[in-house]
């Protein structure tokens, strides 16, 4: 089953914050009220959020204070929700980090398309890429590695050179490339250490399926995907 997008809906006027999370459940979302700038703080350091409708006059922390704070620390969409019409307040807070503006009274249905717009950006752009070679997945977000269907344990070292291989399919690597990539120091010589573990992530890929080649040697210049057929 697929999760409900988390709305939270910070505003301490409870008959609007109410309002809006009838509007937000109603399309099937999941909505929390916070009734102050403290509060939704305390929400959105405690918790994760696809989207914050964030009030600009609360107690406690205002509303730009709290955009200030959430935007130090992380990119989840915010759309501020103000009374205040003034164009230059409108373009302060874009320039701080609100996503979109919506002016009290508002319109239901608009600001609703406008959560959906927003959710849809920050899925789209938070996607957990998933990288694929021949029968290798490679998923980011659970850092596991599949080949055939069958779960295989690599070092952070052999799964970091697994990526950097798949991140950039045609290109070759020298073991300086490799070195430098991965340990993240200049390469002073030490071919012995790039070897050892390209060694055994090519030996764990061969042992999970035996019938396949993944990573070819080009003698004398590096190493590289073996070309899908």
């Amino acid at each position: 089953m697929q999760q409900k997008s988390r709305i939270l809906v910070v505003e301490d006027d409870e008959d609007i914050n109410r309002l809006l999370c009838e509007m937000v459940e109603k399309e099937g979302l999941y909505a929390q009220s916070a009734f102050s700038g403290t509060e939704g703080l305390l929400l959105i350091e405690h918790e994760q959020w696809d989207l914050i409708l964030l009030d600009l006059m609360l107690p406690g922390k205002s509303g730009n204070e709290l955009l200030d704070l959430i935007r130090s620390h992380m990119d989840v969409p915010v759309i501020v929700i103000s009374a205040k019409e003034e164009p230059r307040t409108k373009v302060d807070l874009l320039h701080a980090g609100a996503d979109d503006y919506v002016t009290k009274p508002f319109n239901n249905e608009e600001v609703i398309a406008r959560i959906m717009v927003q959710l849809r950006r920050y899925k789209r752009v938070n996607q957990p890429s998933v990288k694929t070679f021949k029968d290798i997945v490679l998923d980011e977000e659970t850092k596991r590695v599949t080949v055939q269907g069958m779960e295989i344990t690599l070092t952070a070292r052999e799964y970091a050179i697994l990526y950097l291989f798949l991140e950039n399919k045609r290109k070759m690597f020298t073991k300086e490339n490799i070195y430098e990539s991965i340990w993240g120091n200049d390469f002073l010589g030490d071919e012995n250490t790039v070897h050892v573990h390209l060694s055994h992530l090519r030996s764990k890929l061969q042992r999970a399926n035996p019938e396949e080649t993944y990573i070819e040697t080009i003698w004398g210049l590096g190493y590289r995907l073996v070309k899908e057929s």
